[in-house]
């Protein structure tokens, strides 16, 4: 036998005394139904997998992924790293599918049908991932300014006789301090033009500005027909990046010096298993790459069929992240082993963390190499696919997660969803301008610590909480016999109920325990600009109470009431309407139970009260 507990909200009082709560509770159930059957879906199921692989795959493989690899003992880290996929990555991604194929809602909607108490986690989703796509946006502006200028000869990071250059420019890397390559000065004085700190503005740097625009102008025509578009731009932007990457493997491993890069990419230093910090990277690595507690994939599963296989799109998705994170590993490494080769330093003294890896580093290969404006040009067309599939995601759960909530508003105003859409690009467009201000690096890496470092954990943490322990692992269990006739495994279980929240946890205590101020290469960041950046971070965190509030102060009843419904699933769903009844001198809100066998019922499902 299988049970689905619900609230049993009536669509009026005048049917609530003609019908009783049972029977009006089937017809707002029947209404709620009908609702959802207009959302629209993916024209092909293959649609949903490919965003999701865009989404999940972003350039965060290209960069992240192989410094981590470095600093943390080349291949001893794929340990810990295919350890994560296995108990975090695949468990966590498999209960946002999950949730969101059955509730048939974005973050905000889903997670105030699961846990109100904790319904704030749904929204600061969606704060997360509009602040991320304002300033993960730049990223992929920088890609297509190095785009346009890689249709040149020579390649203008390719000497130091150029205007912006400084005396200490030099054509190779050195272990002088003193000293800045090519590459280095045209990222930081011709394209950003930097200033000396975040104290110092300085003037909005049009050429970016207008390649800012070009970019949502090109994110909006991609999006603007939601699910319908999207699917099928992501045929392109989700698979020929692998294409780019086969054939800069290929390219780079005949290079001299090659070898002596893979082999610092995949030979272990066993003895940096012992320490704490290279699990905990490998766990953070995998969270942040697949996307947990961003809302982006549980906002695009609300779009797929309700019977739809999850467990082989969440196998699917992961597995083809991890792989991406290592393929762009030995793309990096060998590139890393000619330059080591070519210059004569270690390989440890090239590696770059963030935007530097593959806006400073690697181009630096690329003028050494034969035909270097063709791999240039190939190179920045693939981090611009995978930026842009990782931004749909990112616009998406806002739009989503609006139209959930003010359908009828925003249709009343806007007209159209497309003219919807368009404003909520125009915004975060406008929001974008501090970004491409001569200002702009040191805004981007106070955004980017303060969302991806610090806000998504506790994030994580507490959708987890919520899915797993309060609206628990029997639920989602069933739920997901509902949608496809069979349960979870018991792997799958036990990683929700005990695994995935102790792991969290513990990612958790040491992020707060290792915390470190924000800073941009050997820059310390004002205490004014570091308050600056807790107020990012509290833009999304701060749902989560208030969010806790909003629903104690609206359930009726006692406090003890309130609290009880707060952790009832669906206990929001047309609360003013919700039918109460007499039991042990208390009243008590009327919970539908539909029970029925796994096969279909001679008879209709008997409804009760509890």
């Amino acid at each position: 036998m299988c049970s689905r507990v619900g609230p049993a909200p009536l669509p009026d009082a005048n049917l609530s005394l003609e019908l009783g709560p049972s029977r009006a509770s089937a017809a707002t159930r029947g209404a709620d139904m009908e609702q959802q059957l207009k959302r629209p879906t993916w024209s092909r199921q293959i649609e949903f997998t490919l965003a999701g692989i865009g989404c999940a795959v972003g350039l965060g493989n290209v960069w992240r992924f192989p410094y981590l690899c470095y600093r943390s003992g080349g291949g001893a880290f794929l340990v810990p790293y295919l350890l994560m996929l296995v108990v975090l990555g695949v468990p966590l991604l498999y209960m946002e599918l999950i949730v969101g194929q059955y509730t048939r809602k974005g973050p905000v909607h889903a997670l105030a049908t699961v846990c109100p108490l904790l319904k704030g986690v749904g929204i600061a989703s969606v704060a997360i991932s509009f602040i991320m796509c304002i300033y993960y946006n730049v990223v992929i502006t920088w890609a297509l300014y190095y785009l346009f200028s890689s249709f040149q000869a020579p390649l203008p990071w390719q000497n130091c006789n150029n205007t912006w250059n400084t005396v200490n420019c030099t054509n190779h890397a050195t272990n002088s301090s003193y000293s800045s390559t090519a590459s280095q000065e045209f990222f930081k004085y011709k394209m950003l033009e930097q200033t000396s700190g975040v104290d110092e503005a300085g003037v909005v740097r049009w050429e970016l500005f207008l390649i800012l625009l070009l970019a949502w102008v090109l994110i909006y025509f991609c999006i603007f027909k939601g699910v319908k578009s999207m699917g099928k731009v992501v045929y392109f932007t989700a698979l020929f990046p692998y294409v780019i990457l086969i054939a800069l493997l290929i390219n780079n491993a005949q290079l001299p010096g090659a070898i002596d890069g893979i082999t610092f990419f995949i030979v272990p230093e066993w003895d940096k298993l012992l320490s704490v910090e290279v699990w905990v990277n490998a766990a953070a690595q995998i969270f942040n790459s697949i996307g947990i507690g961003f809302g982006s994939l549980m906002a695009m599963s609300s779009y797929n069929s309700f019977n739809n296989n999850v467990l082989k799109d969440t196998l699917t998705i992961s597995i083809i992240n991890s792989v991406t994170s290592i393929l762009a590993g030995f793309v990096i490494f060998s590139a890393f082993g000619y330059m080591s080769h070519l210059q004569g330093i270690p390989i440890s003294d090239l590696a770059v963390d963030g935007p530097g890896l593959v806006f400073i580093v690697y181009p630096q290969a690329f003028a050494n190499m034969p035909v270097s404006q063709l791999w240039a040009v190939m190179f920045f067309f693939m981090l611009l696919c995978l930026g842009l599939d990782s931004e749909f995601a990112m616009v998406e759960v806002m739009v989503t997660s609006l139209m959930d909530e003010f359908h009828q508003h925003l249709m009343t105003f806007f007209k159209r969803k497309e003219l919807f859409v368009l404003a909520i690009c125009g915004a975060a467009c406008l929001l974008g301008i501090p970004l491409v201000m001569q200002v702009g690096i040191y805004v981007f890496q106070l955004m980017d610590h303060y969302t991806a470092i610090v806000s998504i954990m506790f994030l994580a943490f507490f959708e987890v909480i919520a899915i797993c322990w309060i609206y628990g692992v029997n639920r989602l269990s069933d739920n997901h016999q509902e949608m496809t006739g069979n349960r979870p495994n018991i792997f799958f279980r036990l990683c929700w109920l005990i695994v995935a929240p102790v792991l969290i946890t513990v990612i958790l205590i040491f992020s707060i325990i290792q915390f470190k101020p924000a800073r941009y290469e050997d820059y310390v960041f004002p205490p004014w600009a570091q308050g600056v950046g807790w107020v990012i971070a509290m833009g999304s965190i701060i749902w989560i109470p208030l969010g806790a509030v909003h629903t104690l102060w609206v359930l009726p009843g006692s406090f003890m009431q309130k609290l009880k419904l707060s952790i009832t699933p669906y206990a929001l769903n047309k609360k003013s309407k919700m039918p109460y009844y007499e039991m042990g001198g208390e009243t008590r809100p009327g919970l539908a139970v539909i029970s029925y066998d796994t096969q279909p019922p001679e008879k209709p499902p008997i409804q009760t009260n509890l």
